[in-house]
């Protein structure tokens, strides 16, 4: 495998040459995979060549590949408000760092974007960074998230919001779920709900379980996530008679009940999405007693032996919804492989040191994800858990076939052509997760000090360099 790249050097420039020879090309968007080779020229896709058995003898999928630009649909970049913790320019460029080159922000900052306004602050924040990353952002449903009243959500709209969600607050009204619903529908976006009942997780702290009671952590139980999506569901149905273009999307579901309640909705025609992301699939609350075996290995005692490696109470691993149990988490992969997630997300929530160096059940919930996720999920398809082209199409056609219902006008594949969208990854190395390694200010990833899977090499973005290990 050969890579020749002219034009690089500084980030953001278009690429002029790029050659890449006898690497391994996934392309879910076009359902392909195999050898193949790229030419890029003045930032475009000049030629996308698969190669026959005979000249592709010797690649590998486990060399060097070549995939579409990866697309998350979830990440917060906390700017307003909370820039010690991560900036628009710091979060795209752990993006670009983790071979994203589409992000969709959600809108719990301070003040929340909730308005045309704080909505342009936003993007021109985004446009005075630098990268190439391209930065798509949610509305606030409500005003100021407080879940009362509907935001501007016309305004919002026209201002390109590619959807509305409270995210970091579920949606408690069940009236302001049903408007929201109607409006959102009339305007062709989505609704995107924060599944949980904050009745039934006042004070919780892990997963309502056995790792929870012998910690003495207060339980999260799973009703508290399935309850809000069958809800939700009921609403949907009944919204479509009166508006059929609804559509409602379920972000970062961790249990087996709420899934397999959108599988059946699915199965009944509702317009229904959602999304997993890489520490519900892969971790378990197993960590927070001090293991670090991967879900999928995670069957022995984890109180004993060889798997539990680290002190208990880590609070990178606080997040909302918790780390589940191997069952649930083994549940998120099943719903990735028959297509009931229809996305990867990382729920990118990085933090300052300050709101996480403190007892386990005050911290701040979150861990900052973008730049492991393909690491992570490279962790599974080489346990044979995962297809490769599955993986990669979590991170690229599933996302993007949600955007483009939501009015996005970008595609993405290996098209000739069109701008190169691309990342070049060597499977065949690991990377060390240490806190200078990591370009996003949020270091609070329970992946510190951990070989990952999966080098980026090269992240292209509308044809200008992202980023370049």
């Amino acid at each position: 495998m050969g890579v020749t790249i002219d034009g690089s050097g500084a980030i953001g420039r278009r690429i002029a040459d790029l050659e890449i020879s006898r690497a391994w090309l996934v392309d879910p968007i076009a359902d392909r995979e195999g050898p193949g080779e790229i030419v890029v020229h003045d930032g475009r896709l000049e030629a996308v060549t698969w190669l026959d058995a005979a000249e592709g003898a010797g690649v590998e999928p486990g060399g060097v590949i070549v995939v579409p630009g990866f697309i998350d649909l979830h990440v917060h970049l906390r700017e307003p408000g909370f820039e010690d913790a991560e900036t628009v320019a710091s979060g795209l460029a752990a993006a670009a760092h983790g071979g994203f080159t589409t992000v969709c922000a959600m809108p719990n900052t301070e003040p929340a974007i909730d308005d045309a306004g704080i909505f342009g602050r936003v993007l021109a924040a985004a446009g005075s960074s630098g990268s190439p990353v391209e930065l798509l952002v949610y509305g606030a449903l409500t005003v100021g998230r407080r879940g009362e009243s509907l935001a501007a959500l016309g305004e919002l709209s026209d201002a390109g919001a590619i959807g509305f969600s409270d995210d970091g607050a579920p949606i408690r009204s069940a009236t302001i779920l049903r408007n929201g619903l109607l409006y959102a529908g009339m305007l062709g976006r989505p609704v995107v709900d924060h599944a949980e009942d904050p009745a039934l997780t006042e004070g919780a702290e892990a997963n309502e379980g056995l790792v929870a009671t012998v910690l003495g952590l207060k339980g999260w139980p799973v009703a508290a996530e399935s309850g809000p999506v069958g809800r939700g569901l009921a609403i949907l149905a009944d919204v479509l008679r009166d508006e059929p273009r609804a559509r409602l999307h379920f972000t970062h579901l961790s249990t087996a009940a709420a899934l397999d309640l959108v599988r059946r909705a699915k199965a009944a025609g509702l317009p229904v999405s959602c999304d997993v992301t890489p520490h519900h699939l892969a971790l378990t609350d197993e960590w927070i007693a001090g293991s670090r075996a991967w879900a999928w290995q995670s069957d022995a005692d984890p109180w004993l032996g060889a798997a539990r490696v680290a002190g208990p109470y880590d609070t990178s691993l606080r997040v909302n919804p918790p780390l589940r149990d191997r069952f649930d988490a083994a549940a998120c992969l099943a719903a990735l492989l028959d297509g009931t997630a229809d996305a990867v997300v990382t729920d990118h929530a990085p933090h300052t040191r300050v709101d996480k160096a403190v007892e386990f059940g005050l911290a701040a919930n979150g861990i900052s994800g973008i730049e492991t996720a393909i690491g992570v999920l490279l962790a599974a398809v080489d346990a044979d858990r995962l297809p490769l082209r599955r993986a990669i199409a979590a991170l690229t056609s599933g996302p993007a076939a949600i955007l483009r219902a939501a009015g996005w006008p970008g595609a993405r594949g290996l098209v000739e052509g069109a701008p190169a969208d691309l990342v070049v990854i060597d499977r065949s190395e690991t990377w060390l997760v240490e806190a200078a390694s990591l370009r996003s200010k949020g270091k609070n990833s329970p992946l510190l000090g951990r070989e990952l899977p999966g080098r980026v090499l090269l992240t292209v973005a509308d044809g200008r360099l992202a980023y370049e290990a």
